[in-house]
């Protein structure tokens, strides 16, 4: 999983490509709770290219986008919002694996 370095390279990524952002914190447990399952999920779903958001170096990025619980996923195709599991719930590995092949 690839981490996102600036705002501009969001800004790039968003408008070309098939994305899955998910937004984390290093302090968050339930973000770490679903760390040893994340690289298995990005390959079963290869389709997507999978990016960590650190919600504290791109806190305006989580406003802007109503981020508010982590751990939390956004999906986004060529500049358009595919869907979103956003919540302050612990995630499973089944829960995100559902939102993806919903997409």
């Amino acid at each position: 999983m690839r981490k996102l370095a600036s705002m501009e390279e969001y800004e790039q990524l968003k408008e070309n490509g098939k994305y899955i952002l998910m937004f984390s914190a290093q302090w968050c447990g339930d973000c770490r709770f679903i760390e040893p399952f994340m690289p298995e999920v990005a390959d079963k779903y290869k389709e997507f290219t999978f990016i960590y958001v650190d919600r504290d170096e791109f806190i305006d990025l989580c406003v802007e986008l109503d981020i508010f619980g982590i751990p939390s996923f956004v999906a986004i195709e060529n500049g358009k919002e595919l869907g979103r599991f956003v919540s302050k719930d612990r995630k499973t590995q089944d829960e995100i694996e559902e939102f993806i092949a919903a997409l």
